[in-house]
């Protein structure tokens, strides 16, 4: 984590702000959120576990593995190829080629499971575009009912600025190496309609953290291996720790924003993952196409994390206060 002894703190728009890394970081709410205030990020999933290897979707919407895609435009100028095509039945979708096809699926289930809003994905081992086989993708279905908006949201700055909620969403990308927290892969939507199959795609806004692949690998800012079971499983957690202040082993772009977690923070964080059952957890490994071994590495490393989450020491009239907000 960068040094941000030299911090200053003060007050702006009603909320804690701690300035490091070149950017202000906003740490403490602003107002009170309404329950329908905090459901455009995330929503209780509630004491049924959510289905993890279909996702938000379902079965439904998810794209025909067998059908010969249309080319309408390809994209190469990210880490990953994507290409933008249509299924026979004149659906659009956007798919994504390359070793971040698992690792956004997995982390979107795992985001979804519990409670964040995600776009409904899905993984194909092989597909046909033309009449040529590609290699693995990501598939996200382009619905007309889910409005992605041209605006993006800001970590530092946001609806949700200093919520147990947000912190807790930066907390469990940290324990999954998602190595790429710049604003550009935050989107807004506007969902105009509930999709038929699909009850947790409700009418509203949603903030989404929509471009998850770089993760479960290596954490860095200049071209990190992604999906690198390995390097998951060497990378360490939390190194240190202090009353207000956890520090991360995290190497990857805009570590300013580590400066908004607390111990507290990481605690609930880890609460929320250990509720998601050891289904869920293969699951979405198998929603991804991992083979049972690797995925058991990858959950045995994240269960270690969550450990240690539920481990810290936590001050107690803290926690009351921030959860009394």
């Amino acid at each position: 984590m960068s040094n941000c002894a030299s911090s200053t703190v003060m007050l702006m728009l009603a909320a804690l702000a701690v300035s490091c890394g070149g950017r202000t970081v906003v740490v403490s709410p602003r107002v009170p959120l309404t329950p329908a205030q905090m459901a455009e990020l995330r929503v209780d999933p509630g004491a049924a576990p959510r289905d993890l290897f279909w996702g938000v979707g379902g079965r439904r919407y998810a794209p025909p593995p067998t059908a010969a895609y249309t080319l309408l435009a390809k994209d190469a100028t990210g880490f990953s190829v994507s290409y933008d095509v249509t299924s026979p039945d004149g659906t659009e979708w956007s798919a994504k080629i390359g070793p971040e096809a698992q690792t956004e699926v997995v982390v979107s289930r795992i985001l979804w499971g519990l409670g964040y809003r995600q776009p409904p994905i899905y993984y194909l081992p092989s597909w046909t575009l033309g009449e040529r086989k590609e290699s693995e993708a990501r598939f996200r279905p382009k619905l007309p009912a889910l409005d992605r908006l041209p605006d993006v949201w800001s970590w530092a700055n946001n609806p949700f600025s200093g919520t147990r909620e947000l912190k807790g969403l930066l907390v469990v990308l940290l324990m999954l190496n998602s190595t790429d927290l710049k604003d550009s892969n935050n989107s807004i939507y506007d969902v105009t309609a509930p999709l038929p199959g699909a009850p947790a795609i409700t009418r509203g806004r949603w903030f989404v953290v929509r471009d998850l692949g770089a993760a479960l690998g290596e954490t860095g800012k200049l071209y990190p291996r992604r999906n690198w079971l390995d390097g998951f499983e060497q990378r360490a957690f939390i190194t240190a720790v202090s009353p207000s202040r956890v520090e991360f082993g995290y190497d990857g772009r805009h570590q300013e924003l580590l400066a908004m977690i607390g111990p507290a923070d990481v605690q609930w964080a880890a609460r929320q993952m250990s509720r998601l059952t050891d289904a869920q957890w293969r699951d979405a490994f198998r929603a991804g196409n991992y083979a049972a071994p690797q995925a058991g590495r990858y959950i045995s490393r994240i269960r270690e994390k969550i450990a240690d989450g539920l481990a810290l020491r936590v001050d107690r009239r803290a926690v009351a206060n921030d959860e009394r907000r």
